[in-house]
């Protein structure tokens, strides 16, 4: 969208919450596969891009933070998978918060209530 139109066309509004209608009926391993699939893909093209340095500083209208940079919108990709493997390690971590005993207040993943709004 960016390399194509610029700032001349906002973006599609993202629907925050269209997944939930996606993985309905779907089970663990079913999304892990969608996921890698689609993630893989993904990458392809983004690699088939050859983008330079020029065209990550290159700008477009995000519907509602206005003028952003590629660079940033890619940088905000990586981030918000890093978010989700944080929230992985907190459910696991969980599990051993009674069994830890005296050091769950020296383990920050057992302390970290999250950074995401619901």
């Amino acid at each position: 969208m960016v390399l194509e139109f610029g700032e001349t066309r906002t973006f599609a509004p993202f629907d925050r919450w269209g997944h939930e209608r996606e993985v309905q009926g779907k089970s663990l391993g079913q999304l892990l596969d969608e996921f890698a699939g689609l993630r893989s893909e993904n990458l392809g093209e983004l690699s088939a891009l050859n983008l330079r340095q020029e065209d990550l500083e290159r700008h477009g209208r995000h519907p509602s933070l206005g003028v952003v940079t590629l660079s940033a919108l890619l940088a905000t990709w990586a981030a918000h998978d890093l978010t989700h493997l944080h929230q992985i390690s907190r459910v696991m971590a969980h599990q051993y918060r009674e069994t830890v005993g005296p050091w769950s207040a020296y383990l920050g993943v057992l302390q970290c209530t999250g950074h995401s709004s619901p």
